[in-house]
């Protein structure tokens, strides 16, 4: 069976920020009928995990607004106007955890919530770390936090890890034995 795509028919831009911008388009459905549909556009974001020399994984533990609690990450941020996939993993890395790279290899993608958003995240592998100084922007605080792979895994099995891109990214990277 195939299935029938929506036809596009108008496409309005109601809110803009450097990160995204919420969308409303009108819509032909596939049963005919007119309807809107809602959505948050992004240029993607990119998603590090970066492994130190000793087998550490390096996190941020960050607080979050939204969920009002401290939440223990992979450092990642979002693509800007002008750079790329590739570039915003490079400045997340050294933003987030003052840390440069060596090796900094894409090992996949995939979409955080793909009935609400377009973005892409990819995910990155990090080694060979070398300490370059934080540079944080105003609206983030981090702390850096060191684990083993295994940490990792008890810590989103038991719910202490709850950010759903670190969760997707740690799930890539173990598949592909990365880590």
């Amino acid at each position: 069976m195939t299935l029938i795509p929506w036809k596009t028919l108008t496409r309005t831009v109601q809110f803009k920020n450097p990160w995204w911008s919420y969308g409303r388009d009108t819509v032909v459905l596939p049963s005919g009928k007119e309807g809107e549909y809602h959505y948050v556009h992004s240029l993607g974001s990119a998603c590090v995990i970066p492994i130190a020399d000793d087998g550490t994984i390096l996190l941020v533990n960050q607080f979050r607004y939204l969920g009002q609690r401290e939440s223990l990450e992979f450092p990642c941020g979002a693509v800007k106007e002008g750079a790329t996939h590739d570039q915003t993993a490079w400045l997340e890395l050294a933003e987030e955890t003052g840390y440069s790279a060596v090796s900094l290899v894409c090992i996949g993608e995939f979409n955080p919530y793909n009935g609400v958003t377009d973005e892409i995240c990819r995910v990155y592998v990090a080694r060979d770390l070398r300490n370059v100084g934080a540079s944080p922007d105003d609206t983030e605080e981090f702390e850096i936090v060191r684990l083993r792979p295994d940490e990792i895994t008890r810590r989103i099995r038991d719910g202490e890890m709850w950010d759903g891109m670190s969760i997707a990214a740690w799930c890539l990277a173990r598949e592909r034995g990365c880590v």
